[in-house]
């Protein structure tokens, strides 16, 4: 299990976490059907896992595609006690106004990235339309991160978006959510390759427990996780605890162990970046 958190230690960064509140009414994935996360989420709730891991900072991910969440994500970092370090929010990146709704968030002293909810858009060049490269180029000119959430059929897509787009800087979430539960590496493997060898993308190491089903050992994911650190090497590579949605698949506890296991074979320099270094470099924390 990665070291706890001392005095003089490297700072830790949990890269990936949501909260939520249903009265809200805008997380349109989030049913009943969702089980065991289908319940109010706050910072609070949080506290206890990271404190435990040793977490000095996280990062805070939108979980609607509403502009109201984001305010309401910022308000609660705002809340945090200095925990959450920076936001990640949603802006419709298809409107007119784009470019201003961007800009307007930007002003926001934790917000850092913006990200869309492309792994729920049924078309799947939905990014390669030319009517989203003002809000790219509104991305790029506020300094902020594009968080992709993508499936494995998107990876070729978001080779051609680096293309188009070189200044974005921007993280493949969930290592793009390869079916780990089915084994279904050989295509993604290809495709992820492709991207880390062509773009100078980072790759967050969040979600895989949820991906290999209720079951999961820590031997399903570690053929990915090895594959991760091959191609994109531990310089970008950024872990993230998936929370409150990793509880559908064990727990932070969980999923904190495995990462434990899953890199202990990395020197604590490596250790250091993929924990903490890499996000914080990353999204300017």
């Amino acid at each position: 299990m990665p070291q706890r958190h001392h005095a003089k230690s490297p700072p830790r960064i949990d890269a990936h976490h949501h909260v939520w509140r249903l009265a809200r009414g805008d997380y349109g994935w989030l049913t009943a059907d969702a089980g065991a996360i289908y319940r109010d989420y706050d910072i609070a709730d949080l506290k206890p896992f990271v404190d435990e891991a040793g977490i000095t900072g996280t990062v805070l991910v939108q979980a609607a595609p509403t502009e109201a969440e984001t305010e309401y994500m910022l308000a609660r970092a705002k809340a945090s006690g200095g925990l959450v370090k920076g936001v990640v929010g949603w802006v419709d990146m298809a409107a007119k106004d784009a470019p201003a709704g961007i800009a307007r968030l930007a002003k926001q002293s934790l917000l850092r990235g913006i990200r869309p909810m492309i792994h729920d858009i049924p078309d799947p060049d939905w990014m390669l339309d030319p009517g989203l490269d003002p809000a790219f180029a509104a991305i790029v000119e506020h300094d902020l991160r594009f968080d992709a959430l993508v499936r494995p059929v998107h990876l070729p897509r978001l080779l051609r978006l680096a293309d188009w787009h070189p200044g974005l800087q921007f993280v493949v979430d969930h290592a793009a959510k390869p079916d780990i539960a089915r084994g279904a590496f050989a295509p993604w493997a290809r495709d992820i390759t492709q991207l880390a060898r062509n773009t100078a993308c980072l790759c967050k190491i969040s979600g895989l427990i949820t991906e290999a089903g209720p079951h999961w050992k820590v031997d399903h994911l570690r053929t990915y996780v090895d594959h991760l650190l091959d191609v994109f090497g531990p310089g970008r590579l950024i872990w993230g605890s998936d929370w409150p949605v990793v509880d559908k698949a064990g727990g932070y506890e969980a999923w904190w162990a495995a990462t434990g296991t899953l890199l202990s074979h990395l020197s604590a320099d490596d250790h250091n970046r993929i924990l903490g270094g890499n996000a914080i470099a990353f999204y300017r924390l």
